[in-house]
């Protein structure tokens, strides 16, 4: 299937048959996760929170890397158990997910689901958190998703968005991509889910973070690539060649071919 409905080439690519691409982009984006990880003093923003029989909620959690960058980068030791529910339109996501959770992070309900079409009877979470998740929310559901998101945060508990803003590399690429290959429903910006969050009624504190990406692997190039627009079928080649995207692509290549990308993540703190 190839669409312009990114929500749905997104969920096609959440799938085993997509392992290969997905492994190719984290063999760059992995970094995504680890500067989240030492973005904050995690093990005091959770301790705060922490008390027997407390609860989480990761929204679109991918394959589990967030919570793998977590224990990887954070010292959580000490914490106890946290009822972690994994929520994801895509089965083989929380299947993923579900399997890189170790203590304090214990899986608890499977919910095969999007964010916005979440049930009611799942709120009072002491920690929602969504990172690098919503870039393919349809734009004409964001309001509705923030609304849950907010609703599902219990009084005093923690909420964090981790979104690319709109200058960063997955959505200038993206926004390139649909201009000079294929157009298509465009991401979702930091900065359209911070104001959604607002007139959610939420109080949104927003840090920045800044870093970079890069290759001179063209391998790895491509993989990263494609998955960065959920489409398989241009080649690294086909992409430098394209109008708009070519311009693009060459304003991230040094003289000898190598790539960097330039990020821009807003970590949006409820």
């Amino acid at each position: 299937m190839t669409t312009g409905d990114t929500a749905a080439r997104s969920l096609e690519h959440w799938s085993e048959a997509g392992r290969t691409g997905m492994e190719a982009f984290y063999a760059l984006a992995t970094e995504d996760y680890r500067q989240l990880a030492l973005a904050a003093d995690w093990r005091t923003l959770l301790a705060e929170r922490a008390h027997e029989g407390w609860s989480l909620l990761d929204v679109a959690c991918g394959s589990g890397k967030w919570p793998t960058a977590l224990l990887r980068h954070a010292d959580l030791a000490g914490l106890p158990d946290l009822a972690y529910d994994l929520l994801d339109p895509s089965e083989f996501s929380v299947q993923e997910a579900r399997g890189v959770l170790r203590p304090p992070f214990v899986a608890r309900h499977e919910l095969v689901t999007t964010l916005q079409d979440l049930a009611p009877e799942h709120t009072a979470y002491d920690v929602v958190w969504a990172t690098h998740a919503l870039y393919a929310l349809p734009p004409a559901e964001l309001d509705a998703a923030a609304e849950r998101f907010v609703g599902a945060i219990a009084p005093g508990g923690l909420g964090l968005v981790a979104q690319a803003t709109a200058t960063s590399h997955y959505l200038a690429f993206y926004d390139a991509f649909r201009a000079g290959v294929r157009d298509a429903t465009p991401y979702t910006t930091a900065e359209q889910v911070r104001d959604a969050l607002v007139g959610a009624g939420a109080d949104v504190r927003e840090q920045r973070v800044r870093y970079r990406t890069g290759t001179s692997d063209r391998t790895v190039a491509e993989g990263f690539l494609q998955r960065c627009a959920f489409d398989t079928g241009v080649s690294l080649e086909e992409m430098e060649a394209a109008p708009v995207l070519g311009d693009y692509l060459d304003s991230c290549r040094d003289a000898a071919g190598s790539y960097t990308f330039e990020h821009e993540a807003a970590l949006l703190w409820l």
